[in-house]
């Protein structure tokens, strides 16, 4: 399916202190999968294991693993949640809603 050429893309990382971009040149019809392997992120990030079950995207967009990549893609590498999101915006509701009380309790003589 390739034709041999080559086309410029970007594999990104990023943990809260460190982030990386590596600008890379694959050939036509790499994936994304295939194009994080190749940049050798893996080596700047200890713990970080890129295989199909990554989830990546490009450009903020998910995709699949084996999506070919355009001149100019930036392939993005996510990290897992550390928290399940639901679990996380009803314990900050219930914070909120506790300091509220706290400071409407305050007024009172």
């Amino acid at each position: 399916m390739s034709d041999g050429k080559l086309i410029a893309v970007e594999v990104a990382y990023a943990l809260p202190e460190r982030q990386l971009i590596v600008p890379l040149e694959v050939t036509a019809g790499t994936t994304a999968l295939e194009a994080a392997q190749q940049s050798g992120i893996e080596q700047e990030f200890p713990g970080l294991v890129i295989d199909a079950g990554t989830h990546l995207g490009v450009f903020g967009q998910a995709v699949p693993p084996q999506q070919p990549l355009k001149a100019g893609d930036r392939v993005e590498i996510y990290r897992g949640l550390k928290a399940d999101p639901k679990a996380a915006r009803k314990a900050r509701a219930e914070k909120a809603k506790a300091r509220r009380a706290g400071e409407d309790g305050a007024e009172e003589p």
